[in-house]
């Protein structure tokens, strides 16, 4: 893009300029010569004060120092041309104006130079030099054909002739010098760079017209005289005309700034490379023909001379060219050995192969990956060694590689993958980059590395991915993701997932450890494995539970049956841990797919199912009912409305008195929660459970204690003797600080210990008894009495009342109902008492609810009781009215 950067001088006012100089010239009568040389004074002058101005406006040292040049160069040559008229007098065959001349000339050389992208240096200054005589001598040649060889006889003399013609030929050189560095730029001073270049070659053919003029004798032609104000006013424009910059665009070969970057470009500069030749060609027509046509004008000893030179010095440029291709191509050669070394060194195989796949050339690290000697394998197809699975592909890509052009984007370059046949028969997985050769289209560079270790490490990091790591079955991931798979597929109603968790598995790991869990979960996967069928997937979901995929359970009886050989498995025979016998049983929960469940579902339905198991108590099978899922459901909306509950004080204590059945005074109440969620009661059998499940029944526990021992205190400060009881739970007793806990709410209250007894069931003294019993040892130590609850539901308790310092027992109301009624109940009730007075606790009789069951545990001899019959559980005002009346009017 071409536009004016300056609108003050624009070429039509310099060629304005030069033009009334011109007229003012020939108006006052002066010859043609005369005006011709005027009108170059006043171009030449134009161009100098042009050069000058925009030197001025260059920020680019390089390029203004070349714009220097350049008005210096002009300047010199105005001046020399513009005194040429009077030094022509003179008696010196070479004037002071003549010199001024050639002086111009040479820096307008020397600026032209500059202006070329970088100098040449080394082997590339040489190239251009021989390049720059080369077309030198064959301009000349030319020209001695025919114009200076004619013009020989009328120039005076050899010495005449020389000198004369001494000026063109030195300008001819200048320009044919700076020519091959100006002519391939690509940069903001290019443009006026050749301009120079032209208007140097202007210089060189006005100033052999001039020569030939002086020689002859004849008129100046007007073309010449014309020319040279011309080309200066054309150079005067050039400055002002810069080209716009633009970012390089591929399609736009011209914009980019590396030469013979794009088709273009490389035409471009190969043309430009060519010039010399073609000089060389035309000079030699030219010979030639004046040869045929009788001969060259002028001595001959000058055409043969320049003539002998020039073929000297194509011959020197083609033998260090000739050296350069053989340097070039021994630096492939070891480039390629050094390759090959590299690729071999790092355990990769290097092989020459047409496109058809025939092995020229193999490296020797074939023998070392594969076990083939390389001799073996050259001649051979490398299809012989590709598994056949593998072929097809291999043979598309070569044939599209063979009809792929060489100039097309990518290089020609192939990513190969297959599996090579070794020597000792195996497969390996490789992978390979097939590469076009240098030494042929035909042939391609095939680097194969063999990754049979990267291989093994993705098979294991994904077996590690989809497996577990302790018993080496799938794992959850593994498990959900073939579901999906399974239940994508039609006939999904055949497909059944079961569910196993071992009981108590926890003890195992607290009792010998983790490291001796993870192996007795390795037995057990190894006899669930066995159980199973082959087309079964077992995988082990987390901690001690596992899941069995059913993929065709055919009928439900079929699902069941393998469940049931799965409890069968596990407690089939103790598991060998730790040099000793563990015996384990397994809860499993049955799902059913049907037309409508999802994955997910499926396999929560069968962990719902597993769950239910568990909670009645394993080992047992449960097959998935719709009730279930709705169970849990339920239960967790209980425990988030016992959470919100606790937050907004919707609980409340109600007490049930004891009775001292030989004077029927109370001595004791026992603290019972009750919950009224909006207005209405919920039954503690509905609520306890969830929150002992969540753990909220601590949070609950503690503040049913803190409020029932201010309120107890508060009546045994009105002199009532009267004891509380509360009932714990295995979560409390084992919740982290609650010896503190109750230590603290005694404190707070002011309620003595020995007024407090804490109520643990049977069960609770077994299951994780030394934990348990080192916690109610430590209770019983602060003072706080103990009692046995439910006594006779449970079993062991016997031995661990001789443990721990009970002082209280409980009979479980299952006995007092059937007193009067059932002989073995009323019996094992008058032993349970008669054990008790033994022992000498104190026996409380639970759940009195007629007055017969009353006169018998009199009769028995039992200490209190409670139960309806008694009283009813009340709040506590309900309780200050059984405050004796010699306590009320007290208060």
């Amino acid at each position: 893009m071409i536009r004016w950067r300056d609108p003050r001088v624009p070429p039509a006012a310099v060629a304005g300029f030069g033009a009334a100089g011109l007229a003012a010239a020939l108006a006052d009568g002066a010859s043609a010569a005369v005006a011709g040389t005027v009108a170059g004074v006043a171009a030449a002058a134009v161009a100098v004060v042009s050069l000058i101005m925009a030197v001025l406006r260059i920020a680019d040292r390089r390029e203004a120092r070349a714009w220097r040049w350049l008005a210096g160069g002009a300047a010199t040559w105005l001046a020399g041309a513009g005194v040429r008229p009077i030094a022509d007098g003179t008696p010196f065959a070479v004037s002071f104006a003549d010199l001024m001349v050639l002086a111009g000339t040479a820096m307008l050389a020397i600026g032209t130079g500059l202006c070329a992208v970088r100098p040449a240096y080394g082997r590339a200054s040489l190239r251009d030099a021989s390049d720059a005589y080369v077309s030198a001598a064959s301009i000349f040649l030319v020209g001695w054909v025919t114009l200076l060889g004619p013009a020989y006889h009328d120039s005076g003399g050899p010495a005449v002739f020389a000198v004369t013609l001494a000026s063109p030929v030195l300008c001819l050189a200048f320009t044919c010098a700076v020519g091959p560095a100006v002519l391939p730029a690509r940069r903001s001073a290019g443009p006026v760079g050749l301009a120079a270049l032209g208007l140097l070659a202007v210089l060189t053919a006005t100033e052999t017209a001039g020569a030939l003029t002086r020689m002859t004798g004849d008129d100046p032609s007007p073309f010449g005289l014309w020319l040279a104000p011309v080309a200066f006013l054309l150079f005067a424009a050039v400055p002002w005309c810069r080209r716009t910059a633009r970012t390089p665009d591929a399609s736009d070969p011209g914009d980019n700034a590396d030469a013979g970057s794009g088709a273009g470009g490389q035409a471009a500069s190969s043309l430009i490379a060519a010039v010399p030749l073609i000089l060389v060609l035309v000079a030699t027509v030219a010979l030639v023909l004046r040869l045929l046509g009788g001969g060259v004008a002028g001595p001959p000893a000058v055409p043969a001379l320049v003539a002998t030179s020039v073929v000297a010095v194509l011959v020197v440029r083609l033998f260090v060219m000739l050296a350069d291709a053989g340097r070039m191509r021994r630096l492939m050669d070891l480039g390629e050995r050094q390759l090959q070394d590299l690729a071999e060194s790092t355990g990769d195989v290097v092989l020459l192969c047409d496109h058809a796949g025939v092995v020229r050339e193999i490296g020797e690290g074939v023998e070392v990956t594969y076990g083939y000697r390389p001799e073996d394998m050259v001649g051979g197809s490398i299809f012989d060694y590709i598994h056949p699975e593998d072929v097809p592909g291999i043979q598309m890509a070569l044939r599209a590689m063979s009809l792929e052009d060489e100039h097309a984007e990518g290089g020609g370059t192939c990513m190969i993958g297959c599996r090579v046949r070794a020597a000792d028969g195996t497969w390996r997985p490789t992978e390979s980059v097939a590469t076009r050769h240098s030494r042929g289209e035909n042939l391609l560079l095939v680097t194969t590395r063999d990754v049979s270790g990267q291989e093994a490490l993705r098979n294991q990091v994904a077996h590690l991915t989809f497996h577990d790591g302790v018993t080496g079955l799938p794992n959850r991931a593994y498990f959900e993701e073939r579901t999906r798979e399974v239940l994508a597929r039609p006939g999904v109603n055949s497909v059944a997932v079961v569910f196993l968790d071992l009981d108590g598995f926890t003890a195992v790991n607290d009792s010998v450890g983790h490291a001796s869990g993870d192996y007795l979960l390795g037995q057990a996967a190894r006899r669930l494995r066995a159980a199973v069928r082959a087309d079964d997937t077992l995988a082990r979901w987390g901690g001690d539970e596992f899941a069995v995929l059913l993929e065709v359970a055919g009928d439900a009886q079929t699902a069941v049956d393998l469940a049931e050989r799965l409890v069968r498995a596990v407690s089939a025979e103790p598991f060998r841990v730790a040099d000793r016998d563990i015996a384990m049983t397994a809860s499993v929960g049955v799902a059913f797919a049907d037309e409508e469940v999802s994955s997910a579902d499926l396999i929560r339905n069968a962990d719902v199912a597993m769950a239910r198991a568990k909670d009645i108590g394993g080992p047992r099978v449960e097959v998935f009912a719709a009730h279930m899922h709705a169970d849990v459901v339920r239960r967790l909306e209980l425990a988030a409305d016992l959470q919100r509950a606790l937050l907004e004080d919707q609980f409340a204590i109600e007490y049930q008195p004891m009775m001292d059945l030989a004077t029927s005074r109370v001595t004791a109440v026992e603290a019972l929660v009750r919950w009224w969620r909006d207005g209405a009661f919920v039954p503690p059998e509905r609520f306890l459970g969830p929150a002992e499940d969540t753990g909220l029944i601590v949070p609950l526990g503690e503040w049913i204690l803190r409020r029932a021992c201010r309120e107890v205190a508060a009546w045994r400060a009105s002199s009532w003797d009267i004891g509380l009881s509360l009932n714990l739970s295995a979560r409390q007793i084992m919740a982290p600080r609650f010896v503190e806990t109750v230590e603290s709410a005694l404190a707070e209250s002011g309620l003595p210990p020995s007024a407090l007894t804490l109520e643990v069931i049977e069960e609770m003294l077994v299951e994780d008894a030394e934990e348990t019993l080192t916690r109610l040892s430590e209770l019983r130590e602060l003072g706080v009495r103990l009692a046995i609850d439910d006594f006779g539901t449970g079993y062991a308790s016997l031995a661990l009342l001789r443990q721990l310092p009970v002082d209280m027992i409980k009979v479980d109301p299952s006995f007092v109902s059937g007193l009067g009624a059932d002989e073995t109940l009323t019996l094992l009730t008058r032993t349970i008492v008669r054990l008790g007075h033994d022992l000498g606790l104190i026996v409380v009789a639970e759940g009195i609810e007629r007055p017969e069951q009353l006169d018998l545990l009199r009769e028995m001899g039992c200490t209190r009781g409670q139960g309806f019959l008694v009283a009813r559980p009340m709040d506590a005002r309900g309780i200050d009215d059984l405050m004796p009346a010699g306590l009320h009017s007290a208060v």
